[in-house]
């Protein structure tokens, strides 16, 4: 399908109190590329080009040194060392780099995988390919507020256990999981802790050391730096992890991660991770007083709107709401100016209700109604009150059209 069949041509315009539109607040899907990283990068793609691999001239040299700046900047911001970094394309390679590595590498231990029925795609499906290689893996339910309870993990070690992946941070809910006491579980059974980190990390503090992980993924533009690459932490001593590649060629990345480096893409994330470091504490604090402020706006105008997932634990720019009586793809389609994204995935023909909705026992019309709010470094609070009145209006106009609205009483509360 041609992108003009979609109705999809990208117009920016005025919008009222200086705004610019359509609004961007759809931040967990992706981030816009900080200025301050761009500049880091654009070298690389020219004068200095040289291949990080390249060791006989000052191109490679030049390359090599960006890789290593960007590594240490890396391992700074999640309490790691430089040499524990290593480079992949993105999140979805590291989870699968750190899953199937440890299933490989330490077959002859055991068989046997644990992780969350919430996680992301990434590792759930990693997760079932095991199984067809027969590994036996155990998924963890969470409870109604998202959160895992870690007795669900001490009880389902077995001698056979080699891997437990948890999530830092759920990418639909911002669900905050309880990452130190598991991973202190870990510590004491002898199982290796992996933690897809890559909505947390420089949003929020993430110490690989006091959080007992093992492994952690990492992803450039979850944190306003570039796409098409990632970073992988694995540990070296106490204990040393080992994996076996996905990738081979050329034994790149302490032989874990074959490939040409992307250097302008390596050095981006550097810089991404090198800002996080500075400005996290104060940006953490700002965004969640905008959440809230989004939050509240929509609750004081609309009855019948419910949070999804811990408020107490949770991301400081996410909000994920459910609007009864209103198909959120409805609503999406109704603000058009303003960029979320629904509960819902879109499978085929079919829109079914969000999985991770489904696992804290949201009735399919509720996870049906609902919209994820990503709020991020460049949203500011004219946004945030213009998007409050647009879905509020939304809610109603829609709500208005429905006749099921008016019977519809949802059976649960926030």
């Amino acid at each position: 399908m041609k992108v003009e069949e979609k109705g999809t041509r990208f117009e920016v315009r005025e919008g009222p109190h200086g705004i610019k539109l359509p609004v961007y607040m759809d931040n967990h899907a992706t981030t816009p590329v900080d200025p301050r990283v761009l500049d880091e990068m654009l070298p690389y793609f020219t004068e200095r080009f040289g291949n990080a691999a390249s060791r006989h001239h000052a191109f490679g040299w030049v390359g090599e040194q960006a890789v290593e700046i960007a590594r240490e900047r890396i391992a700074k911001l999640i309490g790691a060392a430089a040499e524990e970094i290593i480079f992949t394309s993105g999140a979805t390679e590291s989870d699968n780099l750190a899953i199937k590595g440890v299933a490989e590498m330490y077959r002859a231990k055991g068989n046997h995988i644990i992780t969350v029925v919430t996680e992301h795609k990434a590792v759930l499906d990693s997760a079932k390919h095991l199984e067809k290689h027969g590994y036996r893996v155990t998924y963890l339910p969470v409870n109604k507020d998202g959160l895992l309870d870690p007795d669900d993990v001490k009880g389902a070690f077995n001698d056979q256990t080699i891997l437990l992946s948890v999530m830092r941070a759920n990418n639909e809910i911002g669900v905050l999981q309880p990452i130190a006491e598991i991973g202190k579980l870990c510590r004491e059974r002898g199982v290796l802790f992996h933690s897809d980190a890559t909505q947390a990390v420089g949003k929020m503090p993430v110490d690989v050391n006091r959080e007992s992980i093992d492994l952690l993924s990492i992803s450039g533009h979850k944190m306003y730096g570039p796409k098409g690459v990632g970073a992988l932490y694995v540990r070296r001593e106490n204990p040393r992890v080992q994996l076996s590649p996905l990738i081979d060629g050329g034994g790149h990345e302490h032989g874990m991660r074959s490939g040409t480096l992307n250097v302008p893409g390596i050095a981006g994330l550097g810089k991404a991770c090198a800002i996080a470091s500075e400005v996290m504490p104060q940006e953490a604090c700002h965004i969640a007083g905008m959440r809230n402020r989004l939050k509240d706006t929509i609750m004081r105008r609309l009855e019948e709107v419910y949070v999804n997932g811990s408020v107490e634990h949770r991301l400081p720019g996410n909000l994920n709401l459910s609007f009864a009586g209103v198909d959120g793809e409805s609503l999406l389609m109704g603000i058009n100016d303003v960029a979320l994204s629904s509960g819902s995935a879109c499978t085929l023909a079919r829109v079914e209700p969000s999985y991770v909705l489904k696992a804290l026992g949201i009735p399919d019309e509720l996870a049906q109604s609902s919209i994820r709010f990503g709020i991020g470094r460049f949203n500011i609070e004219a946004e945030i009150d213009y998007v409050a009145d647009r879905v509020s209006e939304a809610v109603e106009s829609l709500r208005e059209l429905s006749p099921l609205h008016a019977t519809a009483k949802p059976p649960r509360t926030s």
